[in-house]
């Protein structure tokens, strides 16, 4: 009768644990289900701000291909606006006889360290000399003395093939008004506001490099790439 009921005791112990588990484990899982459900929610959440997120960057990123757009069409009408304002100004340059001053003189300066790699240590324009004991004068539109070589500049406003021939009869002129320049390499430049293209190996072939507008962009020497090497004097026949 004792065994019978102690087994009884354990029976009913096991059953009051089995039944404590089973409120547990409910318990838990009622509390991990609930806890699923806030993690489902809060990932859908999640889901649905980064959706927002994308949606946002792409419109971002359209706005700025709008923007890009918009930036290289303001780029393209501004160098169009430039080049234009270049043609109003040479023109008017060649109206008021101001080509020298107003065109060419400034781009002497970058034109020299960009092709020859030297600064201009003396520039003067409009030279005009005179030697009685020679009877000699000259007239020089640009004179441009660097580090180891002299720029002279030739300025015409509608440049002419004949006008070549003179420019190096006035290079023969400056050798002997300017002695002093006698032991530096000259380098012939004639300058307008541009140049047709039948003009430019007429240049080239006497060694006289050309500096113009290149597009009306910039004024360039536009047969640099012609002339193998500096020219120290052209020979004149």
């Amino acid at each position: 009768m004792q065994g019978y009921e102690a087994l009884s005791y354990r029976v009913d112990s096991l059953e009051a644990l089995l039944g404590e588990f089973i409120v547990h484990s409910r318990t838990s899982f009622a509390k991990l289900s609930r806890e699923m459900i806030s993690f489902k929610n809060e990932m859908k959440g999640f889901t649905d701000e980064m959706k927002d997120f994308k949606d946002e960057m792409k419109d971002f990123k359209d706005e700025m291909k709008d923007f890009k757009d918009e930036m290289k069409d303001f780029k393209d009408e501004t160098k169009e606006n430039h080049k234009q304002i270049n043609r109003e100004w040479g023109n008017l340059a060649r109206k008021m006889g101001t080509v020298v001053e107003d065109i060419i003189a400034p781009a002497v300066r970058p034109a020299v360290r960009k092709y020859f790699g030297e600064d201009v240590v003396y520039f003067a324009i409009n030279i005009r000399k005179k030697i009685k004991a020679l009877g000699l004068s000259g007239e020089f539109d640009v004179v441009a003395v660097g580090e180891t070589r002299v720029f002279l500049v030739e300025v015409k406003s509608t440049p002419r093939e004949q006008y070549l021939d003179d420019f190096l009869e006035n290079i023969e002129k400056f050798r002997k008004l300017f002695p002093e320049y006698a032991d530096m390499p000259l380098v012939p430049i004639f300058g307008s506001i541009r140049f047709e293209d039948d003009f430019i190996p007429l240049a080239t072939a006497r060694g006289i490099y050309l500096l113009a507008y290149r597009e009306w962009d910039y004024m360039d020497i536009v047969n640099f790439d012609n002339l193998a090497e500096v020219v120290d004097e052209p020979a004149v026949e």
